[in-house]
């Protein structure tokens, strides 16, 4: 469904600001070029040849879209086979919206929104979730929060000018299906992982890795991220084998023990939950230490009942994401008195904040003016870590840094997070997994 039009009073709105050269200074430009030629023209009777006429660079200018109300609207999964992630970024959303409001709202106006079920990668809901929240005219949308759905949600945006952010899609083939300027996000995307885990090896010592991967666009993709950061660092990827349900878990392990890797990086997904199980039982039976074992957010699991006690203890593994804290957790049951974890909550709640930041930085809350000032909003400026700070600091400075609950979020040219908050575990004797500290996320 196309987005609304602006009204003439829209584009004429107190605040609204036309990026690019300002009309009246185009004007000056052109009268000071026609004055420059003029003189040219005159001083040519007695001068060898004229003056050159310098040609006038053009600007982009971006047309205010927005109608003075900031509106939000999500679509996070609400009942399937992943609704369980949903309440808590759902109720994350709801509490910064609150806080946004009542330090004033976005452009002297409260900010709105409207929640819906994004529903599940094998239904239609998103589309239609979509085109209900078009037609009420939202400007931003927080979600999906799978990458299936991001996919498929991002050309629709795109053509009705609605910037998209999402705290929990981390596939890096978003990136590459997405139009600039549309997809952001505010949780680190799947192959920064490859890079933060390359980055600690080397920290190390580490020269010789192995690769266990899948053979789908995800293991892939990863593949290349693991590539590209050992060759970045004169490391050696020593051998590289993929997993299916039909491969032999002890072939595998004989063949990468082979290459006699100093670490070994299993980047599989959770639906091989038993192949996995049984790989890296192999793997260390081939001599491979736990402590050399990396695993990523995709098959970090609790091995208690699928594993012998102990086998894994030491072994390694990474998740995206920032903890919620308890005092986190608390206002969020304020909205939703049910609520006993809440996963990609800190990332929630900073998409929304980021989306108000924006949209007073470029004093328009249309989709395109946001998502341009999306990365301003977060970028070298003066640290804030509310809406309400920054907002104080741009009384007084002209640039912020919005540092919110899941970390820094910095933002490059593809919408990615460049510096959040990539968690390390260890797994104990009991084969679960315990937090261990942060990983640093390495920019591309």
């Amino acid at each position: 469904m196309p987005r609304r039009p602006a009204s003439p009073t829209d584009a004429r709105r107190p605040g609204a600001r036309r990026l690019g050269a300002p009309r009246h200074a185009a004007r000056a430009a052109v009268a000071a070029l026609a004055a420059l030629a003029t003189g040219a023209l005159l001083v040519g009777c007695a001068a060898p040849r004229p003056l050159p006429t310098p040609t006038p660079t053009p600007t982009e200018t971006l047309v205010p879209t927005g109608d003075g109300v900031l509106r939000i609207g999500t679509l996070l999964p609400m009942r399937g086979d992943i609704a369980f992630i949903g309440p808590g970024m759902v109720a994350a959303v709801e509490v910064a919206v609150r806080d946004i409001n009542a330090a004033g709202g976005v452009l002297g106006q409260p900010v709105e929104v409207l929640y819906r079920n994004s529903g599940t990668a094998e239904e239609d809901r998103l589309e239609t979730a979509f085109a209900d929240l078009v037609e009420r005219g939202v400007d931003v949308i927080i979600g999906p929060a799978t990458s299936a759905l991001a996919e498929r949600l991002v050309p629709l945006a795109a053509a009705a000018d609605i910037t998209v952010i999402s705290p929990a899609a981390t596939y890096p083939t978003v990136r590459s299906a997405t139009p600039p300027g549309v997809f952001f996000r505010t949780i680190p995307a799947y192959d920064q992982q490859a890079r933060a885990i390359v980055a600690a090896l080397e920290s190390d010592g580490v020269e010789a890795v192995s690769l266990v991967t899948t053979g789908d666009q995800l293991g892939f993709s990863f593949e290349l991220a693991v590539r590209a950061a050992l060759d970045e660092r004169g490391m050696r990827l020593s051998g590289i084998e993929q997993l299916d349900a039909a491969t032999n878990p002890a072939r595998l392990a004989f063949s990468i023990a082979g290459g006699d890797p100093e670490a070994v990086v299993v980047a599989t997904g959770a639906s091989l939950a038993e192949q996995n199980a049984r790989v890296l039982t192999a793997l260390i039976e081939r001599g491979i230490a736990p402590e050399s074992l990396w695993l990523t957010s995709q098959n970090l699991s609790d091995f208690s009942e699928a594993v012998e006690a102990g086998v894994l203890e030491g072994v390694n593994g990474v998740l995206e994401g920032a903890v919620v804290s308890d005092e986190l957790l608390a206002r969020l049951q304020q909205s939703d008195p049910f609520l006993r974890s809440a996963r990609f909550g800190p990332e929630a709640y900073d998409a929304v904040v980021l989306a108000a930041l924006a949209a007073v930085l470029a004093e328009d809350d249309g989709g395109p003016s946001i998502a341009r000032s999306l990365a301003d909003a977060a970028g070298s400026g003066v640290p804030c870590a509310s809406f309400g700070e920054c907002l104080s600091v741009l009384e007084t400075e002209p640039a912020i840094d919005y540092d919110g609950l899941s970390g820094p979020l910095t933002l490059d040219d593809a919408g990615d997070v460049i510096d959040g908050v990539l968690r390390l575990y260890r797994y104990t004797a009991e084969n679960r997994a315990e937090l261990f500290g942060d990983l640093p996320i390495v920019a591309r």
